[in-house]
C-alpha cells in the first residue's frame, strides 16, 4: 500500500467519522425540535378551541399589543387552508419526532424517505417565511407559539438540507461542489445570519412598542 492510499483511507475514514457524528446530531435536532413544534402547535389548538368556546376568551400567550396570540388566532391567515394552522403541526411534527427517534436507534433511511422530508421540511420553510411575513407587515402582532415554530422550522430545514446535499440527494456535482462544503463549514455561521435577520425585522418593525419598555 502506498503513501498516498494511505492518506486517501485516512480521510475517507474521517469523512465516514464527520457523516455519522453529523448524522446523530440531526437526529437529536429532529426529536428535540419536533417535540417543541409538536407542543407549541397542540398548545395553539387547545388555545383556539377556548377561542372557539368563549370569545371573549385571552389566551395564555397574549401578552402585550405585540405579543398577541388572541390577535392572531382571528385572522384569515389563521386558517389558512380553511382550518386552524397549528393542525398542520400537530400533524406533522411526529414524523420528525419518529424520525429523529428512528436515527437515534440506529436506522438507516433510505433515499427516497429523505426526499420526501426534504420536500416536507421546504413547504414547511416556505409557510413559515410567509407567516412571519404575514405577522410582521400584514397581521401586526406575533404569536408566541408560532414563534417557537418558527425556531423549529428554521433549523431543521438547514440542517435536513445539508444532510442531503452531503449525501448526494441533489446528485454527486452538487455534494462535491465547493458551496456545499463552504456551507456545511460554516453552518452555524449562516443559520446565526438567518436568525439575526429574523430578530431584526421583528425589533424594526415593532419598535414603536420595545422603545416605551425601555
Amino acid at each position: 500500500m502506498s503513501a498516498d492510499d494511505s492518506v486517501d483511507d485516512f480521510a475517507r475514514v474521517g469523512a465516514a467519522r464527520d457523516a455519522t457524528a453529523g448524522d446523530r446530531a440531526l437526529a437529536v435536532l429532529l426529536l428535540v425540535g419536533g417535540l417543541l413544534g409538536l407542543t407549541a402547535a397542540f398548545v395553539l389548538v387547545l388555545e383556539k378551541i377556548a377561542l372557539l368556546g368563549d370569545a371573549s376568551y385571552t389566551p395564555s400567550c397574549s401578552l402585550n399589543p405585540v405579543l398577541d396570540c388572541g390577535s392572531v388566532m382571528t385572522t384569515a391567515q389563521a386558517e389558512v387552508l380553511g382550518f386552524p394552522n397549528p393542525l398542520l403541526g400537530v400533524a406533522a411534527f411526529p414524523v420528525l419526532v419518529a424520525t429523529g427517534a428512528a436515527l437515534l436507534a440506529g436506522a438507516r433511511l433510505v433515499p427516497w424517505y429523505w426526499a420526501g422530508l426534504q420536500v416536507g421540511v421546504t413547504l414547511g420553510l416556505g409557510f413559515v417565511c410567509w407567516l412571519i411575513f404575514q405577522s410582521l407587515y400584514r397581521i401586526g402582532a406575533l404569536c408566541p407559539y408560532c414563534m417557537v415554530v418558527w425556531a423549529v422550522v428554521l433549523p431543521v430545514f438547514w440542517y435536513v438540507t445539508l444532510r442531503n446535499a452531503r449525501a448526494g440527494l441533489f446528485g454527486a456535482r452538487v455534494a462535491g461542489a465547493r458551496v456545499t462544503r463552504t456551507l456545511r463549514a460554516w453552518h452555524l455561521f449562516a443559520l446565526t445570519v438567518v436568525v439575526l435577520v429574523v430578530l431584526g425585522l421583528i425589533t424594526e418593525q415593532f419598535w414603536y412598542y420595545w422603545r416605551t419598555l425601555l
